[in-house]
């Protein structure tokens, strides 16, 4: 897309390229309509979103938007070196089936960010690893000088739409553990609820991203470790539907079951999260805690989320603290959602 000065149509990029040499670390960029061109390097450019997989790797839709020819050479569940097409793939139908920031998204990113001093963001340029949708992008935009957002699906489409109104933002279709950018190109880095869904191990990834920032903020799935025995029995009850279920792709199927699951599972215990609360027994009730006065959709898109990716990893809290091999410091957020956890290199400059 391209923004219009008086009748000239001029590419988003044109008045970026300083910021693009310095985030590439390169001598020189150059834009034009349809690519950037980063010291002789090319990389497409549709709808404002840079294109920084290469063709084989694209969703299939942004291939036949760009009408390249080019073979999808990755396999459904490709591996370490690969991306995991399959996972690609859900998480570009859902955000594209759930494309708009929620009310509840503003409770959501405090709860997310309660680690975070928003305030030292105003000179930083932060970065959102796997933004889907860019809903805590969207939280930001008025805090930082300055965003990256990067996903590997077609969700980068639709946070280009949702920050349409932020001149600040970069927008990236790539993979976050081949990032063509210089160390340090941030000032702060998030991944939020991304890193448990690799192919590869999440907190060796976090502890190669410490190279891409000084202060990173992430979010991992807990192992039930603060929570009674009986839940850990139901996750694995849980988890042998979600990779049942996880193998399912037609659109209809998927929004029956979504349905089936929020109604059938998740609002009952919702419901009886509630009626156990005057004895003070709610927070023994799985799921409660989290979705009690969530909207409907809210719930539908978790329920899609949780039950059609196929790779889920879960950490103890030990194992997160463990990570102070790598980094100063690591905080482990108390409070929910288990575990999110603020790693320190140094302060942020």
């Amino acid at each position: 897309m391209s923004r219009r000065s008086g009748t000239e149509i001029r590419p988003y990029y044109e008045d970026k390229r300083e910021s693009l040499r310095d985030l590439f670390g390169a001598s020189t960029v150059r834009v034009e309509a349809n690519r950037i061109v980063v010291d002789g390097k090319e990389y497409p450019v549709l709808n404002d979103v840079i294109l920084l997989l290469p063709p084989n790797l694209w969703p299939t839709a942004v291939s036949n938007r760009r009408s390249t020819g080019a073979e999808d050479g990755a396999s459904a569940h490709a591996g370490e070196d690969g991306i995991a097409k399959d996972i690609q793939f859900t998480f570009g139908e859902e955000w594209q089936g759930f494309p708009e920031i929620l009310p509840e998204h503003e409770e959501e990113f405090r709860l997310y960010f309660d680690l975070v001093d928003l305030g030292s963001l105003a000179d930083a340029r932060i970065c959102d690893l796997g933004c889907g949708i860019g809903r805590w992008s969207h939280f930001l935009k008025d805090r930082c000088r300055e965003m990256v957002l990067l996903d590997f699906s077609e969700a980068i489409f639709v946070a280009r739409e949702n920050l349409r109104g932020a001149g600040n933002a970069l927008f990236f279709l790539g993979d976050l553990r081949r990032m063509p950018f210089r160390d340090d190109f941030a000032d702060f880095l998030f991944t939020l609820g991304v890193l448990h869904h690799l192919p590869t191990g999440a907190l060796e990834e976090v502890r190669a991203l410490s190279r891409r920032a000084p202060v990173l903020l992430v979010f991992l799935y807990y192992a039930l470790d603060n929570r009674p025995a009986f839940w850990r029995g139901l996750l694995s009850a849980v988890t042998a539907v979600r990779l049942a279920l996880s193998r399912s792709e037609g659109p209809r199927l998927r929004s029956a079951l979504t349905w089936a699951l929020t109604i059938g599972v998740y609002l009952p215990l919702i419901s009886l999260g509630h009626a156990a609360r005057p004895l003070g027994l709610a927070s023994k009730v799985p799921l409660y805690d989290f979705y009690r006065g969530k909207s409907l959709r809210r719930i539908r898109q978790d329920v899609y989320d949780r039950f059609f990716t196929r790779i889920e990893q879960r950490f103890r809290k030990e194992e997160i603290l463990a990570l102070r091999d790598t980094f100063r410091d690591v905080v482990v957020s108390g409070d929910q959602p288990y575990w999110h956890f603020l790693c320190r290199r140094e302060p942020i400059r």
